[in-house]
């Protein structure tokens, strides 16, 4: 009987040590796919249970009223429940906090605006940095802001309202929301390329009623809480600070007219955790684009002055930068602080 050489011939062997490498190959890297498969997986699933919508300002303002009809579509899209939960606070900081720390699973979302791009610039001592912490996930809309004055008040026009604040310098009384906020840096945004200087007059909560008193004499705010007293007659608007006219004050010039360059727009979004899945993020900018694009939503934030504005998610977290260097040039240059 003969006996058959189990030594292996050299193209054997070579066969045999290809094959080994594929498998250790493949071994080691299956460690490394169970993170991707699971994140594929989660996406697949997302959302199983209600998403939860934090704003950090109080029931009834802007950002409230918008995440609510943001909500609703939003929900009719995904099948799922959206619950709008409003924690005021720290001109937001406390709600960008909660979120920042929350789990990054796509289940707790932020209404960004422009009032984190000016504090990412402003507080110095948080327990989160909003541009490392908060991913951007979508854009929701523009909202114009104007620059109302009390009826009583000389000047009829813009023009005549810069001439009159040169003769007056530091005299007339400019209102705001507090240091630091929108309407403040938006004021000094315009009294720097203006070249005039105005009484800043902080306020804690909303300052149109000594506005329509008297009291106080100019105030770059939101249009939502000025529209009604502008049509009305309770209020005289000077501008819109967007650059170009608005929908809603069509008969408005922009305050860019006057004073080139200037542009304040308000704007609001929606963020999440860093380190939310990107498949979780690509799902909720579509399922949100989606419920911005329902036409019964454009006509009801058509109604509070907002624009609807979509954007992918990376020209969101462009967007956002731009504004968080814009304003923060704006706050070094005037050195302005909070306590």
């Amino acid at each position: 009987m003969t006996l058959k050489s189990t030594k292996s011939t050299p193209a054997q062997f070579a066969r045999k040590k290809v094959a080994r490498r594929v498998f250790l190959q493949g071994a080691l890297a299956a460690p490394a796919l169970v993170p991707m498969l699971r994140a594929s997986a989660a996406a697949d699933t997302y959302p199983s249970r209600p998403i939860h919508i934090i704003v950090g300002f109080p029931a009834g303002s802007g950002p409230d009223i918008v995440a609510r009809i943001l909500a609703q579509s939003l929900s009719e899209q995904i099948g799922q429940s959206v619950v709008v939960e409003d924690r005021p606070g720290a001109s937001s900081n406390l709600a960008t906090a909660d979120v920042a720390h929350s789990a990054p699973d796509g289940y707790t979302l932020l209404i960004v605006t422009t009032a984190n791009t000016i504090n990412a610039t402003l507080y110095q001592k948080l327990d989160f940095d909003f541009t490392r912490d908060i991913t951007t996930v979508a854009s929701i809309d523009t909202e114009p802001f104007v620059m109302d004055v009390t009826p009583a008040f000389p000047a009829k026009t813009l023009a005549e309202f810069i001439a009159y604040a040169k003769a007056n310098p530091g005299k007339v009384t400019m209102a705001s929301a507090g240091i630091g906020s929108a309407p403040h840096v938006y004021g000094v945004l315009f009294q720097m390329l203006a070249g005039i200087e105005l009484a800043h007059v902080p306020y804690r909560g909303n300052p149109l009623p000594d506005l329509l008193s008297g009291q106080v004499q100019v105030f770059f705010g939101p249009i939502q809480s000025s529209l009604e007293y502008i049509r009305t007659g309770k209020l005289r608007a000077l501008g819109a600070t967007t650059k170009d006219r608005i929908a809603a004050l069509p008969d408005l010039p922009a305050i860019a007219d006057v004073v080139p360059g200037y542009d304040a727009s308000g704007w609001l979004g929606v963020g999440a955790p860093a380190k939310t899945p990107p498949e979780v993020i690509a799902k909720l900018n579509q399922s949100i684009g989606l419920a911005l694009n329902n036409p019964t939503v454009k006509a009801r934030l058509a109604t509070l002055g907002d624009t609807v504005q979509t954007m992918s998610p990376a020209d969101v977290r462009a967007y956002v930068a731009a504004l968080v260097e814009k304003w923060g040039k704006v706050i070094h240059a005037a050195n302005i602080k909070v306590d």
